[in-house]
């Protein structure tokens, strides 16, 4: 993924208003992210640990930006459970996000929920730069490339049905 600038990031979002999307914080560090190594740039909210927000580029280049919501705890603090986008198993790591739908049905109340990682780190998880612990990674015989188009994929089935009318 490219490096993003906090303008791209804040005109990207497609389920909140833009007034939100001016308010909302974006993280000062982005010119030190991995870029090189995020299918996604993912991040919480400080100042509102129930907020989170991820934006990525889809295959035209155009960056789509989800705000979302969390419950404000991992699910299952003690059991172990699995990421749905990088399919990385944490105990006590996985949160439920749920996204509000773009347009009308976000305004009705509408919202499209997906189990991730908590810390929104799933393309470092998937390449190794981040470890989630003992037993994290199931074996595979999937390539590293397999795995990150694996991840991309359930992402932007997820966009997609936070964006369907």
């Amino acid at each position: 993924m490219r490096p993003l600038t906090e303008r791209e990031i804040r005109t990207a979002f497609v389920n909140c208003t833009k007034g939100e999307a001016k308010r909302l914080s974006v993280p000062h560090d982005l010119a030190e992210q991995p870029w090189d190594d995020l299918d996604f740039f993912g991040w919480r909210d400080p100042q509102a640990p129930d907020r989170a927000y991820l934006v990525t580029e889809l295959e035209d280049g155009h960056p789509v930006a989800l705000a979302l919501r969390t419950s404000g705890a991992s699910s299952w603090q003690t059991r172990r459970s699995m990421c749905s986008l990088c399919l990385t198993i944490h105990t006590g790591g996985v949160t439920l996000m749920v996204a509000a739908k773009a347009g009308r049905a976000g305004q009705q109340g509408n919202s499209v929920g997906v189990y991730m990682c908590g810390d929104l780190a799933c393309p470092l998880y998937v390449r190794g730069r981040k470890d989630a612990g003992v037993g994290a990674r199931l074996p595979e015989s999937l390539t590293l490339e397999e795995k990150v188009q694996r991840t991309v994929a359930n992402l932007a089935a997820f966009i997609a049905r936070v964006t369907a009318a």
